[in-house]
């Protein structure tokens, strides 16, 4: 991938920045990663010089054209900005609709965005589904519901963009340690809880979305499009 250019929203912490620092340093590409605020930018640049540091909110679709404008090409996109609420509000309309807008909308406004420069390209998207796209969360239905709208959009654009030689797929992780996950990790009983349950005894770390996040963007993938596949150590089937 050295001559190719990877956006990776969602890349300065986490799941987005594993994958993100991956594409530079074990591809080779060119990676234009995205944080939230101007300060995730400035930190992505600080620790990570690897990738090309942005500020973008995906709420909204003027900073977001105003990013894919600025690049003649792009090749792969990948879609992990993510929000989620953890006081109560996801149950009130407010806050569904906040995140929604985040985890869905603003994964369907950088497809769009981004779509006619991947058609040019032969490219590919990866979004970032959950294992609660396949069942539902009471602590958090907007998560929940969102991620199960990724995972039906990431099948309808597969089918829909297969014409235009783009594939789209989504990766599906589990309980992986991040900062969103960190409030539980903490938290002995429920943290514990969790490892006990998922087969594979653990927590899943950020490093062990990168291979599957690279194979399903590379060419050895070349004939998967509309797949959404698990990284959970097994949670999902246990």
């Amino acid at each position: 991938m050295s001559r190719r250019t990877v956006v990776v929203t969602g890349g300065s912490s986490g799941i987005g920045r594993a994958i993100a620092v991956a594409f530079a340093e074990r591809e080779g590409a060119r990676v234009i990663a995205t944080g939230l605020t101007a300060d995730d930018a400035a930190r992505l640049a600080d620790e990570t010089p690897q990738v090309e540091p942005h500020q973008l909110d995906v709420t909204s679709a003027q900073q977001i054209t105003e990013l894919v404008s600025q690049f003649d090409q792009v090749d792969v996109l990948v879609n992990c900005a993510g929000a989620i609420l953890r006081d109560g509000r996801e149950h009130e309309v407010d806050g569904f609709e906040q995140i929604v807008d985040v985890n869905l909308h603003g994964t369907m406004r950088m497809c769009a965005a981004c779509h006619s420069r991947l058609a040019a390209t032969r490219g590919c998207v990866l979004n970032t589904a959950s294992m609660l796209s396949f069942f539902g969360s009471g602590f958090a239905p907007a998560y929940s519901a969102s991620k199960g709208g990724v995972a039906q959009l990431t099948k309808s654009l597969a089918i829909a963009w297969a014409r235009d030689n783009v594939r789209v797929n989504a990766i599906a992780p589990g309980w992986i340690e991040t900062n969103l996950t960190k409030p539980l990790v903490e938290d002995a009983d429920r943290g514990g809880a969790i490892a006990d349950r998922t087969p594979m005894g653990r927590w899943g770390q950020p490093a062990d979305v990168v291979g599957p996040a690279l194979f399903l963007c590379s060419a050895e993938a070349g004939f998967i499009t509309g797949a959404i596949l698990p990284v959970d150590g097994g949670y999902s089937i246990a």
